[in-house]
């Protein structure tokens, strides 16, 4: 068998894209003339994963609200247009302290005083240092100011006609496409002046955000559950906490997140792990070990994580020791996000064998670690993208 391949979701942004995001979020473009140039643009981006050979394909998260935060990527931003009740305050990215008299056991940071942000400080500081998010300017970020509501009906359903529509004119099934969605913990990190606690926020947005998958699976088409906040959470604290206290703050997040997916068929789910999509050193993530009977527990059959990062490529050995469950499937990152060199199509395929040799061929799908759009250049994105589906054949033979 040929060995399948994906990648995590969102990819380069043409510039007529974000010209027309940009002219409709100012008012200069209407809706139906916007849907249209969207429609054109996510029919050319199925056509061209299709040419280049991978397997299982998404709208690029074309249709995701792009705020003023493009390059920090889409896939965050988009939860503002999906959920109701929240209002722009001058507050900092994932500032997510609950309100005064409500702490819980962990003491949340805000995002400069992760640890490892201010072990590099200087490096974080310096514009010049190749990180890609180092020295910006504060962004306003939302507040939870009212009850959690979910308003994105209309946004998901032209996401899912639209890679309906480019799946049909490619000539692909709609079981080779994927819509990437949040999850509860990811879309709980923002400031929080409502709800009682952290875990009623996160409870609530499971609740909210249950709608969006219901609506991607009905359609036919398997939802990737976007949760960086598994495993990124762990640097959120300002004092490293430990892997039990760890593991029970993630283990509501996984059950919130079941309670969300309840009734929907895990072969439509496919869970996505990562420690954090900038490019920065990531000496203070947790291990992969420590967390991957959590990240099995989701009821989703394809699990997505990164296996190419320099931090992690070591982790594939874990698989030798932690039992995959009967209808589950791996889909390591064999390509990564966070270096402009791009990999060589035999070296990742040796990266794919070690994951195939130990669970089988069929068991695996080759991706990216993360979304490479952007946090590489367009041309270099699709340069790894052919590096990959290379890679899978020469793995295949």
């Amino acid at each position: 068998m040929t060995i399948r391949t994906t990648h995590v979701g969102s990819l380069p942004r043409t510039e007529a894209l974000i010209e027309a995001n940009r002219a409709h979020r100012e008012g200069t473009l209407n809706d139906e003339a916007f849907s249209s140039l969207l429609q054109k643009e996510v029919n050319g981006i199925v056509q061209r994963q299709d040419e280049i050979g991978l397997s299982i394909v998404n709208d690029g998260e074309y249709g995701h609200a792009m705020l003023d935060v493009v390059d920090y990527g889409a896939w965050w931003t988009y939860s503002f247009s999906r959920l109701g009740g929240l209002s722009f305050e001058d507050t900092q990215r994932f500032d997510i302290r609950p309100p005064a008299g409500r702490e819980g056991r962990l003491s949340f940071s805000s995002f400069a005083e992760r640890r490892d942000w201010q072990r590099f400080a200087d490096a974080y500081a310096d514009p010049e240092s190749g990180i890609h998010i180092a020295n910006k300017n504060p962004v306003r970020f939302p507040t939870i100011t009212s009850e959690l509501t979910y308003i994105g009906a209309e946004a998901v359903d032209r996401d899912i006609a639209g890679i309906t529509q480019a799946l049909t004119a490619a000539g692909k099934p709609l079981s080779d496409g994927f819509v990437a969605a949040i999850s509860p913990g990811s879309a709980a990190r923002v400031a929080n002046a409502f709800y009682e606690d952290d875990e009623a926020v996160v409870w609530a947005c499971a609740d909210v955000l249950r709608e969006e998958y219901l609506r991607i699976t009905n359609a036919g088409l398997t939802v990737q559950i976007d949760a960086p906040d598994i495993a990124e959470g762990w640097d959120q604290f300002a004092t490293e906490p430990s892997v039990d206290d760890y593991r029970a703050f993630s283990r509501v997040r996984i059950e919130a997140l079941n309670h969300a997916l309840r009734g929907i068929d895990p072969e439509l789910v496919r869970f996505h792990v990562c420690w954090g999509s900038w490019h920065g050193p990531h000496t203070t993530d947790i291990p992969f070990k420590d967390i991957v009977d959590l990240a099995l527990a989701v009821n989703a059959n394809g699990l997505t994580f990164e296996a190419a990062n320099a931090r992690h490529a070591h982790e594939w050995t874990i698989w030798k020791d932690v039992t995959l469950p009967d209808g589950k499937y791996l889909i390591p990152g064999v390509v990564s996000h966070s270096t402009n060199v791009v990999e060589h199509p035999e070296l990742v395929a040796q990266r794919i064998r070690q994951f195939a040799d130990i669970v089988g061929d069929e068991r695996v799908v080759a991706s990216t670690d993360c979304g490479l759009g952007g946090r590489v250049y367009p041309s270099i994105a699709w340069a790894k993208l052919e590096a990959l589906t290379e890679g899978a054949r020469l793995a295949s033979q």
